[in-house]
């Protein structure tokens, strides 16, 4: 049986949202994500190496599993991500391997950013 490169490997991750054009400005001016819309409800993005989407909703529930971003450096992230609407749900501490931290978007999701350093 031949298998595709992507089998068995998360392909896409779609993430709630009450506001999709503060989703998107968040998500672009912090991680410089590129989006697509699809209507007034649905924009999909690129990060450069994974898709997703968001789709409106009117409510966004936190919980599992938390979606963690990669950054070279953490302190330049943070003070990105609070300066376009995000809030530190878990400052940054210190796991074998790295730091990371939790932080709140403008809707609602909760994700985590770690490094090496």
């Amino acid at each position: 049986m031949k298998k595709q490169k992507h089998d068995r490997r998360i392909d896409y991750i779609e993430f709630h949202s009450t506001d999709i054009e503060a989703s998107k400005r968040f998500y672009g001016a912090v991680f410089g994500w590129i989006f697509k819309d699809w209507g007034p409800d649905y924009a999909s993005f690129r990060d450069g190496r994974l898709a997703g989407g968001f789709r409106k909703t009117g409510e966004v529930i936190s919980g599992s599993p938390l979606v963690v971003l990669y950054a070279m450096d953490l302190v330049e992230i943070e003070s990105e991500e609070k300066k376009h609407g995000g809030k530190i749900v878990e400052p940054t501490f210190e796991f074998p391997g790295g730091k990371r931290f939790h932080f709140s978007d403008p809707t609602g999701n909760v994700l985590g950013v770690w490094s090496e350093d």
